[in-house]
């Protein structure tokens, strides 16, 4: 495995405009994320942050002598984070996410955390205290081994774990199955396994684009030959029936079980519209 660059940078402010359906604001406490999703659509920021090395290689901790103005942030929605883990494993030693979280505690704003990480626990006092947090943990398979492959983030195991200590703790918990892997993803089985202490479900398809899109292809060829086809057909032709007929599915189960979910299938045409 390649060395993890690490740099500390200055940055005017940690509180971004989102370009995001779900939030109004964001926040990236780092640059880049060493779990090194093979799928991770926020490659594309090496574009904007000179790093030329390989994305899950690098990451920047971000620094600011200012404090948030938290007069903006009432009544909206924060979202941490959009293009990096904001609990990726240096934020054990770093700390952005737990200072920047401590600024928040005060303001009456909706505060959403994503991440695959079991180190959100570490902060489950703050999470606490914050007067309206929703936390939403990625899971996309059971399969151990397909996760290894996929990513260096905590495991299936523990993502698990961390919804139902936060759920006994009162913290609000989404598990974000994102992305669907078509065929590969059990998504009736994570339902099964996580419906006692998850909240709310968020349901988002595979978007392959740029340079991962023949790395992910490749995989599916050597590790899932059965299912090359259908990702021909998905991804190189682009037919839909296949998450026309996935979005049926799973909304029809979710209103039959009575199960509180969001759909972000075509994630890029919501974010045009």
């Amino acid at each position: 495995m390649q060395k993890l660059l690490i740099k500390e940078i200055k940055t005017n402010d940690y509180v971004s405009k989102s370009k995001l359906p779900v939030s109004d604001f964001v926040i990236n406490p780092y640059v880049g994320c060493p779990h090194g999703c093979k799928y991770c659509y926020a490659s594309f920021m090496k574009r904007f942050t000179n790093h030329e090395e390989e994305w899950g290689t690098f990451v920047d901790v971000k620094y600011t002598d200012k404090k948030i103005q938290t007069k903006k942030l009432h009544g909206k929605t924060i979202f941490l984070s959009s293009v990096t883990d904001c609990y990726n494993p240096l934020e054990e030693k770093y700390k952005r996410t737990r200072d920047i979280l401590q600024e928040l505690i005060n303001v009456d704003c909706q505060i959403d955390i994503s991440t695959k990480s079991k180190l959100i626990l570490r902060d489950i006092e703050i999470l606490k205290k914050l007067k309206h947090v929703r936390v939403a943990i990625s899971i996309n398979t059971t399969d151990e081994t397909f996760k290894n492959d996929m990513d260096q983030a905590s495991s299936i195991k523990d993502r698990l774990y961390t919804l139902k200590e936060l759920h006994q703790n009162g913290i609000y918990t989404i598990l974000f199955m994102s992305p669907i892997f078509p065929l590969i993803t059990d998504w009736k089985k994570i339902i099964e396994l996580s419906k006692e202490y998850v909240d709310e479900y968020w349901f988002e398809n595979l978007n392959l684009r740029g340079s991962y899109k023949k790395e992910i292809l490749n995989y599916i060829n050597q590790k899932y030959p059965d299912y090359y086809e259908t990702y021909l057909n998905i991804f190189q032709k682009k037919e839909k029936i296949f998450w026309s007929n996935l979005i049926k599915e799973i909304e029809s189960f979710c209103k039959e079980n009575k199960i509180t979910y969001q759909n972000f299938f075509y994630h890029e045409q919501i974010v045009k519209k």
